[in-house]
């Protein structure tokens, strides 16, 4: 990924673009809506609106029980999806795509079997210091419950992981290392490939096998994610930070390890057959999809793929960084605007504080200029003590943002200062 120093060179059409996205269109408080809170949710294209609408107006039904024609024409839908989700981050089998609500229910999920049938007491779990609470309290409810222990990767003044201690948690005690891709509330993009390749180089030393779980959910809409080629053992996303509905998330897993894990929830087709006596489970990845899924936004899920599956996603990126490049430059040459996060590998975030000027207020004021950002500790506060601070002013930069609306914001920024600081 590129940096936040390193200038991109932009051919990408946003202007172009930004029709697909009707609510991109509308003014708030009679100024032109300027949406910089990606990073909270993307918004959606037509393409995934319109299969909402055409699953609920044309084939509702329930899947995988139905004989009739609109159970099958919503089944072949739905599973058609789990194809395209283990084709976008090439997985070697539809059966190691787990749907779920979310990243956090992946998470937890992944906590709630495969953690407590292999953590015992004492045993060490690996996360950074730059998780969201998705990925911290699973893991302490875990350690909790199991008399386990949490060891954190500590991080620098820039944001960025310190590798050379990361290596020094990992012990024969060491169960599992789940950390972050990119970082939501810094912009920080991890190096998850060293990771995953000291723990394999662990492995070879101490014999023992150590899983890595990647939380990936700001890191698919900006970047290709290969599974094989990162060789994570589990990986989680959500589809409406991707372009896709809320409610539907995706937990990677391999094989092998799907296989070993017993069922997070009952009912429904994570059964094969059910007596009074006796549940046979069934086989993966259904014996952890329970009860009626979310089959409307799954298959609104397949049309978000589709859409990135068509987007110049090397000019979408660059587009991103640029945006953000140019933010960043123009706060931190502000008085008074101190950027939180300076990573030299940087994904389209900047957050920044005003000196004197609670977060908050500085949000609430830019939102009556029809900006839209995220205030507070964006869910990561063990990030915000790390660097004194209650929270951030951040904004998240996607494909269908333009250089207009980049200027608005600092424009705006300056406003905040002028009229707030005073």
């Amino acid at each position: 990924m590129s940096s936040l120093t390193k200038t991109a060179t932009v051919t990408f059409d946003a202007e172009s673009i930004r029709k697909d996205f009707p609510v991109l269109s509308q003014s708030v408080y009679g100024k032109p809506l300027v949406y910089l809170d990606n990073a909270a949710t993307s918004q959606k294209p037509q393409p995934v609106i319109d299969a909402l609408v055409k699953y609920y107006s044309q084939y509702n039904a329930n899947i995988h029980r139905g004989v009739h024609y609109l159970s099958q024409a919503a089944s072949q839908a739905y599973d058609n999806v789990r194809i395209k989700v283990k084709d976008f981050i090439n997985a070697a089998s539809e059966e190691e795509v787990v749907f779920t609500s979310g990243t956090t229910d992946a998470i937890n999920l992944v906590a709630a079997t495969w953690g407590r049938q292999q953590i015992s007491e004492g045993d060490e779990i690996i996360i950074s210091a730059m998780e969201h609470h998705s990925n911290i309290v699973p893991w302490q409810m875990l350690c909790l419950d199991k008399k386990a222990v949490l060891k954190v990767i500590p991080m620098n003044d820039d944001g960025e992981l310190v590798m050379p201690e990361f290596e020094k948690l990992l012990s024969g005690k060491t169960k599992i290392v789940a950390v972050v891709h990119t970082s939501n509330s810094l912009g920080t993009v991890n190096p998850v490939a060293a990771i995953v390749h000291a723990v394999r180089q662990h492995e070879k030393k101490t014999g023992k096998t150590v899983p890595v779980l990647i939380d990936a959910a700001q890191a698919v809409v900006h970047e290709p994610v290969d599974v094989q080629k990162l060789d994570c053992d589990f990986l989680c996303f959500s589809a409406h930070k991707m372009l896709g509905p809320t409610g539907v998330g995706v937990l990677y897993g391999k094989t092998n390890l799907l296989n070993s894990m017993p069922p997070y929830r009952g009912g429904g087709d994570m059964i094969k057959s059910v007596s009074f006596e006796k549940t046979t489970y069934n086989d993966i990845p259904f014996r952890f999809e329970a009860g009626t899924p979310n089959i409307a936004d799954v298959i609104a899920f397949g049309a978000a793929i589709d859409y990135l599956n068509n987007l110049d996603r090397i000019g979408a990126v660059n587009h991103e960084i640029m945006l953000a490049e140019k933010a960043a430059n123009a706060l931190s040459e502000m008085d008074g605007v101190q950027l939180i996060g300076t990573a030299h590998q940087k994904t389209s975030v900047v957050s920044f504080i005003i000196e004197g000027v609670n977060a908050m207020d500085a949000g609430m004021y830019l939102d009556t200029l029809g900006i839209a950002v995220r205030t507070g500790h964006h869910c990561t506060e063990p990030v915000m003590q790390r660097f004194h601070i209650p929270g951030t002013i951040r904004a998240s930069f996607l494909f269908y943002n333009t250089l207009a609306e980049t200027e608005t914001l600092v424009q705006g920024v300056k406003k905040a200062v002028d009229k707030l600081r005073r």
